[in-house]
C-alpha cells in the first residue's frame, strides 16, 4: 500500500506540475499571443467607406454619383448545408453554385458572396432567409447617363478606388476619407459598439465640376457613332474646345462602353482615343505649314505656285498629288489641298523654321490636359529628320499627332494666336457648390501673330466655301477649317493602300469663334467614302451647328469692311446645305429658276442678306460676288427677266449703304 501511495503521489505531482507549467506558458509566456487572438474573436474593426463625390457637367447635371446598395456575405460556421445554400444563392444571383459552395465550406468566419448588388438581386437573396447569410450596406458608383462621357469619367472598382479617367486622376479628391470603428461581437455573432471606444465618421468625397456639357457630349457621341456605322470604320475620336479658354466642351471616342458595367466591355473601348491615340494627320497639317510661311513673310495668299500637273520630284523621289493641278495661288493651294503646293511651301520655309513652328503649336509634347494617358505624339528632333522629311511633313506625313493636339493648334488660330492648355475640371466643391476653382485658361505660348491668325482664318474659310470641305458648311454661320485624308503607315514599311484616317478640324463662327472641333474617322471602308471632306466634315456640321444654337451664339451678319483676294468670295446662302446640315451645297448651275415676267427691281444699296431674301421672295436665285452692299447687278433694274436666262448676279462692294458690320 505504501508503494502504491508513493506512485500515486508522484503521478499527481507530475500531473500538477504539468498543469502549472502549461498554465504558466499560456498565461505568462504566450499571454500576448492569446490576448490578441481573443480580441480578434470578440472584437472586430469595421472600415466605413465614404460615398465618392459627385461629378457634375458644366450645367450642374450629375454624370457620376454614389448610391447605397446591399452586399451579401456569409459566415460558413453558421451554415449547416453548404451545398443547398450555394444552390439557392446561385439561382438568385445567377452565379456558379459550385464556386459558391467552395466559399461556404471555408474555415473563415466571413466570406463575401456578392458585392454591390442591384436591388432586384438583393431582394431575391433577402427573401430566401438563409441562415448564416447577411447583408452589409456599401456605396456603389452609378453613372446615370450611361455611355455619355464614359472615357472621360472612367470608373471606380469595388474597393471604392478610381481605375480609369477622372475617377482615377482625381481619386484622392473624390474618394473621401474612410473611418474605422471597433465593435464587440455578442454570443449570437451580432455586433455592438464598445461604450468606451472613440471613432470618427467617414468623410464623403468632394465633387468635381467639369467643362463638359452633357447635351453637346451626347450629340457628338451620337453623330460620331452614326459616321462609324455609315462607313464601317474601325474607330473614331472627336474633340470640341472653347478656343478662347481651352475648356473641353465635349470629347468622344468610339467604340464606347457603359461604365456601370465596365467589366462587360473590352479594354479597347475604355480608351480615350482623342487623348491617347496618335496618327499621321495628313492635309489638316497644311495649316501649320501655311502658318510658318506666313509668319516668316515668305508668301502672300495671292502668290502663284506651279503645282506641276500633279507631282514633284524631291531629292530624286517623285511625290504625287491627289489631283493634277497647274498654277494655283497660295489661297487655292490650301482650299484645294494640293500636296505639291504644300511641299513647295515647306521647302521654301526650310526644315528648321518648320520644326520651330510645329513645336510652337504644341506638337511633340503633352499639352497638360487633366486626363490620364495623354500621348505627346511623335516628332523627331530636327537633327534626326530623315531625308525628304521636310517635304513629307509639309503635307502631314512623317509625324504623329493626337486629335486633342490638332484641335488645340486650330484653337490658337481661332483665338488670334495663343496656344492654351486644354482642361476638363473647372472646380472642386462640396454639396454641389464650387468652393475651390481649379483649372482656368493657361497660356502655353504664342505660336503665331494676330495678323497671321487672321490670314489663316480667311484661308481656312475658303476651304469650306470653295474647296474640299463644302460639307462642313453650317446654315447661318461662316466656317473655317481643313480636311485631311491620311494613308496609314504599314507595319512592313511604306503606306497601306486602302487604310486611311479621314479628318476635319475647324471652327465657327469664323470671325468670332465659339467652338473648335476635330473629327477623326479611323479606317473607313473606302467604297463607303474615305476622304475627310466626305466622312468627317459632315459630322462637324451636324454637331457644331446645333451646338452653336444651343449655346446661344447668334448667326453671322454680312462682313463689309475688307477687300477680297483675287478669286475669293463671300459665303452665301447657296453655300449652305438645304435639306440637312450634312447635305452637299447645290451648285448654282444645276438649279432651275422659275420664269419671272415682272421687271427686275433695283437691288443697289442692299446688303447681301437683304438681297438674297428679296430675290428669293420673287422666285429668283441670286449669285453674289464680293462683300458689302450691292452696287451693280445683271440684268439691270427694270429689265424683263427672260425665262431662258433665268438668273440674277449681284456685285457687292464698300461705299454704298448705311448698315454697319
Amino acid at each position: 500500500m505504501k508503494g502504491r501511495l508513493i506512485l500515486v503521489s508522484v503521478v499527481l505531482a507530475l500531473w500538477s506540475t504539468g498543469i502549472v507549467a502549461r498554465l504558466y506558458q499560456l498565461q505568462v509566456v504566450d499571454h500576448e499571443i492569446y490576448r490578441q487572438r481573443a480580441e480578434g474573436q470578440h472584437h472586430r474593426r469595421v472600415v466605413l467607406q465614404p460615398p465618392r463625390g459627385t461629378i457634375y457637367d458644366a450645367r450642374g447635371r450629375e454624370l457620376a454619383l454614389s448610391v447605397e446598395v446591399d452586399s451579401v456575405w456569409a459566415d460558413p460556421s453558421q451554415i449547416e448545408d453548404p451545398a443547398a445554400t450555394a444552390r439557392a444563392l446561385g439561382k438568385a444571383l445567377g452565379r456558379n453554385a459550385s464556386k459558391l459552395e467552395s466559399s461556404l465550406e471555408s474555415d473563415r468566419e466571413f466570406v463575401w458572396i456578392a458585392r454591390q448588388l442591384d436591388r432586384p438581386q438583393a431582394d431575391a437573396v433577402r427573401q430566401l432567409e438563409l441562415p448564416g447569410v447577411g447583408f452589409l450596406k456599401e456605396s456603389k458608383r452609378y453613372y446615370p447617363m450611361r455611355e455619355v462621357a464614359a472615357q472621360i469619367l472612367g470608373f471606380a472598382g469595388l474597393d471604392n478606388r478610381g481605375l480609369e479617367g477622372l475617377e482615377q486622376v482625381y481619386n484622392d479628391v473624390i474618394a473621401g476619407e474612410p473611418a474605422e470603428r471597433n465593435v464587440l461581437r455578442d454570443a449570437r455573432r451580432g455586433t455592438v459598439l464598445l461604450p468606451d471606444s472613440s471613432f470618427g465618421e467617414a468623410k464623403p468625397g468632394r465633387s468635381l465640376h467639369l467643362t463638359i456639357d452633357s447635351w453637346i457630349q451626347h450629340l457628338l457621341e451620337r453623330e460620331l457613332a452614326a459616321a462609324v456605322k455609315r462607313t464601317r470604320a474601325r474607330s473614331a475620336s472627336a474633340v470640341l474646345l472653347d478656343p478662347n479658354t481651352g475648356a473641353v466642351l465635349a470629347m468622344a471616342s468610339w467604340p464606347t462602353f457603359d461604365p456601370n458595367h465596365f467589366n462587360r466591355s473590352s479594354r479597347e473601348s475604355w480608351r480615350n482615343r482623342a487623348v491617347m491615340d496618335a496618327f499621321e494627320p495628313g492635309s489638316t497639317f497644311k495649316m501649320v505649314t501655311a502658318a510658318a510661311a506666313l509668319e516668316d513673310n515668305l508668301v502672300d495668299p495671292t502668290d502663284v505656285f506651279d503645282c506641276e500637273n500633279g507631282s514633284v520630284v524631291v531629292q530624286g523621289v517623285r511625290i504625287h498629288d491627289h489631283k493634277s493641278f497647274g498654277d494655283l495661288t497660295f489661297r487655292e493651294i490650301i482650299a484645294k489641298s494640293s500636296n505639291v503646293g504644300a511641299i513647295k511651301t515647306g521647302l521654301l520655309v526650310g526644315k528648321q523654321s518648320l520644326y520651330t513652328q510645329i513645336v510652337d503649336f504644341g506638337f511633340g509634347e503633352p499639352l497638360g490636359v487633366d486626363l490620364p494617358g495623354e500621348s505627346p505624339g511623335i516628332l523627331r528632333p530636327v537633327d534626326k529628320w530623315p531625308k525628304r522629311a521636310t517635304a513629307y511633313i509639309s503635307f502631314g506625313q512623317n509625324l504623329s499627332v493626337t486629335s486633342l493636339q490638332m484641335a488645340s493648334a486650330f484653337a490658337a488660330v481661332a483665338n488670334g494666336g495663343t496656344l492654351l492648355s486644354p482642361y476638363v475640371v473647372t472646380g472642386i466643391g462640396d454639396n454641389g457648390t464650387v468652393t475651390e476653382p481649379r483649372r482656368q485658361s493657361r497660356r502655353l505660348g504664342n505660336p503665331i501673330s494676330a495678323s497671321t491668325a487672321r490670314t489663316l482664318e480667311r484661308l481656312l474659310e475658303s476651304v469650306v466655301t470653295d474647296g474640299t470641305a463644302k460639307k462642313a458648311a453650317i446654315p447661318g454661320y461662316r466656317v473655317a477649317g481643313k480636311t485631311g485624308t491620311a494613308q496609314k503607315a504599314s507595319p512592313n514599311g511604306g503606306y497601306a493602300a486602302r487604310k486611311f484616317v479621314a479628318s476635319f478640324v475647324g471652327f465657327a463662327p469664323a470671325r468670332r469663334p465659339a467652338i473648335v472641333a476635330m473629327i477623326a474617322i479611323d479606317e473607313p471602308v473606302p467604297s463607303l467614302g474615305y476622304h475627310g471632306g466626305d466622312v468627317a466634315a459632315p459630322v462637324f456640321s451636324a454637331v457644331v451647328g446645333p451646338a452653336l444654337l444651343y449655346l446661344g451664339v447668334p448667326p453671322d451678319r454680312e462682313e463689309t469692311d475688307r477687300e477680297l483676294w483675287p478669286g475669293e468670295r463671300v459665303a452665301s446662302e447657296e453655300d449652305l446645305p438645304k435639306s440637312s446640315p450634312v447635305a452637299e451645297p447645290i451648285p448654282l448651275a444645276e438649279v432651275d429658276v422659275e420664269p419671272v415676267e415682272n421687271p427686275v427691281p433695283d437691288f443697289s444699296g442692299l446688303t447681301a442678306r437683304q438681297a438674297v431674301v428679296r430675290s428669293a421672295e420673287m422666285g429668283l436665285r441670286a449669285k453674289l460676288h464680293g462683300r458689302g452692299w450691292v452696287n451693280r447687278q445683271t440684268p439691270a433694274p427694270g429689265t424683263a427677266m427672260d425665262k431662258a436666262e433665268g438668273g440674277l448676279e449681284l456685285w457687292l462692294g464698300a461705299g454704298v449703304g448705311g448698315e454697319g458690320r
